[in-house]
């Protein structure tokens, strides 16, 4: 599932392709995604400028003077920056074609992506109005993480997965941060010390910033808008390695199931 590096990736894919440009047409040739895109894009983007494209969590935001374009990745989604010769492959379900026949081509295999509209504010909308802070703003310290993880049970790996705390720290990632901060997956929330806290928020900037630095991480469906896989794949340190030695110590690494997903840990390193 594409995780904040790998959108991240996507935008700045993406970005200087498109901004500043003019739509000229929309085709949607799968109206039914995770929900149905709406009609009024084909009338609601055309003529309109794209001034900015961001990003909140996992969500683009395409910002044009009339409103914002929403598009979420799913689980297999990506955007290639294509033109009209190209051929339509077979999962390629939105195309957004601009005045100087630039193509910004939506593909998603499993359709569990989204492209919304919204003509207010959309860190207003539903969808990302109770999102935590970004992990790398200076919102998410040490201060803030232990706050939140007061008097809570929960397993900490759970706790920053959890996008109403801290978006963007997916599965792969949390692993790689508790690894690097030493901290065991399964441990209470509620029972990490300030030092603890201040070192796991070190570590997820730090791996977060590193994926985003080599492009994300391909387990398997994702590639960045130029069609090329994400190589921090290639860096990972404890995620996918169950039983193999522990990079650092050479111990076994542990593999269990937290909230239903598999998770990563050297029962030596981590505490």
């Amino acid at each position: 599932m594409p995780e904040l590096p790998e959108v991240e990736t996507s935008r700045r894919g993406i970005a200087p392709h498109i901004t500043g440009k003019i739509f000229k047409h929309v085709i949607v040739r799968h109206p039914q995604l995770r929900w149905p895109v709406p009609e009024s894009l084909a009338t609601d983007l055309p003529g309109q400028r794209l001034d900015s494209v961001e990003r909140r969590g996992k969500y683009l935001l395409l910002a044009t003077a009339r409103g914002t374009l929403i598009l979420h990745l799913g689980m297999s989604g990506n955007l290639r920056i294509t033109t009209p010769e190209q051929a339509v492959r077979k999962h390629d379900h939105i195309d957004f074609i601009f005045a100087d026949e630039t193509v910004l081509r939506f593909n998603d295999q499993r359709r569990f992506g989204a492209a919304l509209w919204t003509a207010e504010d959309p860190m207003l909308h539903p969808l990302l109005a109770t999102l935590g802070p970004e992990p790398l703003s200076t919102a998410f310290d040490a201060t803030y993480l232990q706050r939140r993880a007061a008097n809570r049970a929960v397993p900490i790996k759970s706790l920053i997965m959890d996008s109403h705390v801290v978006v963007g720290v997916g599965n792969i990632y949390a692993s790689e941060a508790l690894f690097l901060a030493g901290v065991k997956p399964v441990r209470s929330a509620g029972e990490l010390s300030a030092p603890e806290c201040e070192a796991l928020v070190t570590a997820i900037k730090t791996v977060l910033q590193q994926a985003i630095d080599k492009g994300g991480t391909t387990l398997r469906d994702f590639s960045n808008a130029e069609g090329k896989p994400g190589y921090f794949k290639q860096s990972l340190h404890v995620y996918g390695r169950g039983g193999q030695a522990c990079l650092r110590c050479e111990e076994p690494i542990q593999q269990l199931k937290i909230g239903q997903r598999a998770s990563y840990y050297c029962g030596n390193c981590q505490r």
